[in-house]
């Protein structure tokens, strides 16, 4: 069995943290292929090394004297090699490094070292091979992402490797021009290292023992998620609901490679297991809730719209033509509604209301903002009767006014929209009824 293990960067931010990961790595000899991130924060007010690099080369683009920033740069990452009491040197690195910013490498370059030097020291603890990603990580010349390049790299330098560690977050143009993916790419990396390593599973350690049913900011010690599909997973996402980048699904997915999401400073728990489909039953109706506020509806009311050939292709044009994007579409007999982000459409409100009104010549336009959606997510909601009603009654039980319900045709989801001040309650009073009370 081969697992691949990609490590956070609270994970990694100090010699402390290393020696956690360490022991998780050794724990089981299947860990084979580690994928580290830049050391994070250390403790609330800290700040994250990639945070650090950006300052300093913004200094260096600038002309600054950005030495002393190099140092203190340079200084985190001793204090982890002398906690691990490791003979490894970075000095010639960072001799390289500074040669770099003053040549203005780029600001991708700048950001990747953090995850680059994590991964020397990483290689040097646990004597794996050190393979940098700029070698086997492809980007176009456009610097768009090369996924067929990049697997036939990534296979052909692994596969005579019993172990080895590849630093997340960046790859090169053939011409070996840095390149990094969106914040958080680490988690790309990994799943591109299960890919090509054909692993069984891919671990993904971060600072929460896997997905909660619901936000522990509004939910006090909300339940884990032992089992998600992916597709539960992208319906919770598109919610605001995220652990793992997004990005970073589609590469394993392809596969049939699981993700587990597990706790650095828990390794004792199962944590939460991302599958394409299963047949093991949720412990609860419901998987998770996500939600998320700031958006806008507009409702057009017209007689006889229905019998009007065009009259939602018409409206609908009329946001295309405007670049707004549309969240959701409830519509009756005679209105229809359009959800959509609340910032964007204020930005073109009386040009879209103008030009909807010449496009169809409504009875009526009804405005609202500061309106929350929330996504009740689950595969077993799609075998349980009365899901629809319980979530009525859970909100009405708790004086809260449904502005829309929404159901997917897949039965896997249920939407609803609320009030911005009603947001944080009805979540609540969701994961009562689904959870705690478990009629």
């Amino acid at each position: 069995m081969k697992k691949v293990v990609k490590f956070g960067g609270s994970s990694l931010a100090s010699a402390d943290q290393f020696k956690k990961v360490g022991a998780i790595i050794h724990a089981d000899e299947n860990r084979r292929y580690v994928v580290p991130s830049a050391p994070g924060k250390r403790f609330s007010s800290d700040i994250k090394v990639t945070d650090m690099l950006y300052a300093c080369y913004d200094a260096a683009v600038k002309g600054e004297d950005f030495s002393e920033q190099l140092e203190n740069i340079k200084a985190r990452y001793q204090e982890i090699i002398d906690g691990l009491n490791l003979d490894c040197s970075l000095d010639e690195d960072f001799e390289i490094i500074r040669g770099n910013f003053q040549d203005k490498a780029g600001v991708d370059y700048a950001a990747s070292r953090g995850e680059f030097l994590n991964g020397k020291i990483m290689s040097s603890y646990l004597g794996f091979e050190f393979v940098d990603a700029a070698e086997v990580v492809r980007f176009n010349d456009d610097s768009s992402f090369n996924d067929e390049v990049t697997n036939d790299l990534l296979s052909e330098r692994l596969k005579d490797m019993q172990t080895a560690v590849v630093p997340g977050f960046y790859g090169a143009k053939a011409d070996g021009t840095v390149v990094t993916f969106s914040r958080g790419g680490s988690d790309i990396t990994g799943s591109l290292v299960a890919l090509a390593a054909h692993a069984d599973l891919y671990e993904n350690w971060t600072d929460v023992s896997g997905f909660l049913i619901a936000d522990p900011r509004i939910v006090k010690n909300p339940k884990a998620i032992e089992t998600i599909t992916y597709k539960e997973l992208r319906e919770l996402s598109y919610m605001g609901a995220s652990v793992l980048h997004e990005d970073a699904i589609f590469p394993v997915r392809k596969a049939g490679i699981p993700i587990n999401i597990r706790n650095t400073n828990a390794p004792e728990d199962k944590g939460t297991l991302i599958v394409e489909s299963t047949c093991r039953q949720p412990r609860y109706t419901i998987t998770g809730i996500a939600g998320t506020d700031g958006f806008a509806s507009i409702t057009i009311e017209k007689a006889m719209m229905n019998s009007e050939v065009g009259f939602c292709r018409k409206v609908l044009q009329v946001f295309e033509d405007n670049g707004i994007s549309i969240e959701h579409m409830p519509s009756g007999i005679d209105t229809m509604t359009i959800f959509v982000n609340k910032n964007t459409f204020e930005e073109r409100e009386q040009k879209i209301l103008s030009d909807i009104q010449r496009s169809v010549h409504p009875d009526h336009m009804e405005l609202e903002s500061d309106l929350a959606l929330i996504a009740v997510v689950g595969r077993g909601m799609k075998s349980t009767r009365g899901t629809a009603g319980r979530i009525f009654s859970a909100l009405a039980h708790a004086h809260i006014n449904v502005k829309m319900i929404d159901q997917g045709s897949s039965e896997l989801n249920i939407i609803v929209g609320v009030k911005h001040e009603d947001f944080k309650n009805a979540i609540r009073a969701l994961y009562e009824i689904f959870v705690l009370t478990q009629i």
